[in-house]
C-alpha cells in the first residue's frame, strides 16, 4: 500500500455516534423550560447540523428569537462539562482503524467540531492516538472549504487525489470534492430528515459503517 494514500473521516454521524449525549442534554433542558422531551430520532437528524439546528429543532423557535443565544450556550456549556458516556464508535469503526493500522495506511479526522469538545471526546473513546485531528482551530475555513483536508494530507503525508474522504454531510463531499479527492458518503449518519446521501454527488455510497472496509479496500485497491 503506497504512504501517498491516507482515508480521513468525519466526526460526529460518521466515525462516531454522539447523538445520544445531545439528545440528553436537550431533553433536560427542556424540561428546565417546562416543555416536552423531544424524540431521539427526530433530533438525531440535527446533530451533523450543529448547536444552533438543534436548539431550533427542539425549542421550535429561529435564531433571531430572544430565547435562542442563551439556550445555545446552555447546550454547548452543559455539553462540554459532560463526561460524554453515551458516545461511541459505530459498530465496526474500531475494527476498521485496527485494519488500517496494520497495513500502515494513514488515516485522520477532519471535523467542523470545535477542539475543546473534539479531544476530550476523543479521549473519553479511546481514539486519542488518532495521528491527525483537524478542527476549525487549524484552519481559516471550515468545510465545505477543503482547507481542513489539505492540510491533514500535508500532515500525513498523502497526495490529496490519492486519498479518501468519508463523511456524513453534504458539506462533507462537497469538502472532498474541491480537495480532489475520493468522497464516501456515511449513509448511516445523520442525514436530515427526508434527504437522501445520493443527491449529495459523491464518488460512493456505504449504507452501513460494516461496510465501509471492503468498499475502501476496492477503492484503494484502484486508485
Amino acid at each position: 500500500m503506497s504512504m501517498q494514500t491516507a482515508v480521513l473521516f468525519d466526526l460526529d454521524g460518521t466515525l462516531l455516534d454522539t447523538a445520544h449525549d445531545f439528545h440528553r442534554i436537550i431533553n433536560r433542558m427542556l424540561l428546565q423550560q417546562g416543555q416536552p422531551e423531544v424524540s431521539y430520532e427526530s433530533l438525531r437528524t440535527q446533530v451533523s447540523n450543529g448547536a444552533r439546528a438543534m436548539v431550533c429543532h427542539a425549542f421550535n423557535i429561529d435564531t433571531d428569537h430572544p430565547s435562542f443565544e442563551g439556550l445555545r450556550q446552555q447546550l454547548l456549556d452543559e455539553y462540554a462539562s459532560s463526561d460524554y458516556a453515551s458516545s461511541r464508535t459505530f459498530g465496526g469503526m474500531t475494527e476498521l482503524l485496527a485494519w488500517m493500522d496494520r497495513q500502515h495506511l494513514p488515516w485522520g479526522i477532519v471535523t467542523n467540531k470545535p477542539e475543546r469538545f473534539t479531544r476530550p471526546l476523543l479521549e473519553q473513546i479511546g481514539m486519542d492516538h488518532c495521528p491527525c485531528v483537524i478542527c476549525p482551530e487549524q484552519v481559516s475555513n471550515c468545510k465545505p472549504d477543503p482547507e481542513g483536508l489539505l492540510l491533514a494530507c500535508r500532515m500525513l503525508g498523502a497526495d490529496p487525489a490519492q486519498s479518501i474522504y468519508v463523511g456524513d454531510h453534504i458539506r462533507d463531499i462537497q469538502a472532498g470534492r474541491a480537495a480532489g479527492m475520493q468522497t464516501v458518503a456515511a449513509g448511516w449518519g445523520y442525514l436530515n430528515e427526508g434527504e437522501a446521501c445520493s443527491d449529495w454527488d459523491s464518488d460512493h455510497i456505504c449504507p452501513q459503517p460494516e461496510a465501509l472496509r471492503p468498499l475502501l479496500h476496492s477503492i484503494l485497491h484502484a486508485l
